[in-house]
């Protein structure tokens, strides 16, 4: 079964909610078996347009990933995200 990554691109407008999004979402990650393999590093943007932060975590499964997204520690995180910044977030499955 191939691994899945969650992909996002973030524009924080509000850090206060959006750090108790990212303390609430590590939680659930972890709790999920999932691995972060790059949070809010430099980034270099070479076309297209860009975000100031952008975060990859693996997960074993598109399933992982899905149940992780879905599951209530996420959604409460989620809860402070919304209206602290502008967020893309997709899984993506890997080969």
């Amino acid at each position: 079964m191939p691994k899945a990554y969650w992909i996002a691109h973030v524009t924080v407008t509000d850090p206060d909610p959006y750090a108790l999004y990212a303390k609430g979402a590590t939680e659930a990650f972890e709790k999920h078996g999932a691995r972060v393999l790059a949070r809010g590093g430099e980034v270099v943007a070479l076309e297209g347009q860009s975000s100031p932060r952008n975060v990859i975590i693996e997960f074993e499964s598109m399933q992982a990933a899905r149940a992780c997204y879905d599951s209530p520690e996420y959604q409460a995180a989620r809860n402070h995200r919304i209206g602290a910044g502008e967020a893309q977030i997709m899984l993506l499955e890997g080969v």
